[in-house]
């Protein structure tokens, strides 16, 4: 599988862009690196702690782990279920992002019921999201997750921190109820001091409908951190952007420029 690496800025050191191939090698790449992940810290502390995404990669991910051959390479008596946000809509709403993972076929795997931890984001949204920081306390003991999966929006909003809302300047939370004015909904997401104290995070960026506000998130000059997608990462916890051919033309386009 061919890997092309790419780094937008020579100052930044808090991401790496992987551009695997085309969108099934993407994928692909992305089922295996959710495997290998799970396998180095099962090994290392015997268990796997990951907070999960919505959107279609990650439903197309799910669906490729819970199918042969790779349904039987985790395990999943040893994965810890979480999820970085969620919609405020009950666990059976088509819009839940738990029930679009437990139907792309996390259902089907070995995974404790116990281990599965969804957010309650259907009434009581901010008692919920204190909850939630207790639970994922109580359950990692101290330490951080181990893996987390975003996605990138169309306005550079990742996890449910949507540009110009309060959630951004939350501090010392690990989960927080976030209101959406342009939206007028509230949702649950994980805060940046979540994400990035994670040992793993991925972005996932594919097909060219993301093209150009990948470009203007990675490459524009003097706009660093205008959008929330650009928090995420630090020095020590890189974020991996993971983005298929067709999502990264223009960064591919910039690197053959400066050939």
């Amino acid at each position: 599988m061919l890997i092309e690496k790419l780094q937008p800025r020579a100052w930044d050191e808090r991401r790496e862009i992987i551009v695997p191939g085309d969108y099934s090698m993407t994928l692909i790449f992305c089922v295996e690196h959710f495997v290998n992940l799970s396998k180095q810290m099962i090994k290392d502390h015997g268990a796997f702690f990951v907070a999960l995404s919505g959107g279609s990669t990650p439903k197309a991910l799910f669906q490729h782990l819970s199918s042969p051959p790779y349904d039987h390479m985790v395990e999943w008596n040893k994965v810890h279920l979480f999820w970085s946000d969620e919609r405020a809509v009950p666990p059976d709403h088509p819009d839940s992002n738990y029930l679009m993972a437990m139907q792309a076929g996390l259902e089907k795997m070995a995974l404790p019921k116990e281990q599965i931890h969804r957010m309650h984001a259907e009434e009581k949204i901010e008692e919920n999201a204190l909850a939630y920081e207790q639970e994922i306390a109580a359950t990692l003991k101290g330490r951080p997750f181990d893996f987390v999966m975003l996605g990138m929006g169309e306005d550079g909003h990742t996890a449910s921190l949507f540009p110009y809302t309060e959630g951004l300047n939350a501090e010392k939370r690990l989960v927080i109820a976030n209101y959406i004015p342009e939206k007028k909904i509230w949702r649950m997401s994980f805060t940046f001091d979540c994400i990035n104290q994670a040992n793993h995070i991925a972005i996932y960026v594919l097909g060219a409908g993301k093209k150009e506000m990948l470009a203007e998130v990675l490459l524009s000059p003097n706009q660093f951190e205008r959008y929330p997608i650009q928090r995420v990462g630090t020095s020590n916890h890189r974020a991996l952007w993971i983005a298929d051919e067709a999502a990264a033309q223009q960064l591919i386009a910039k690197k053959e420029q400066r050939k």
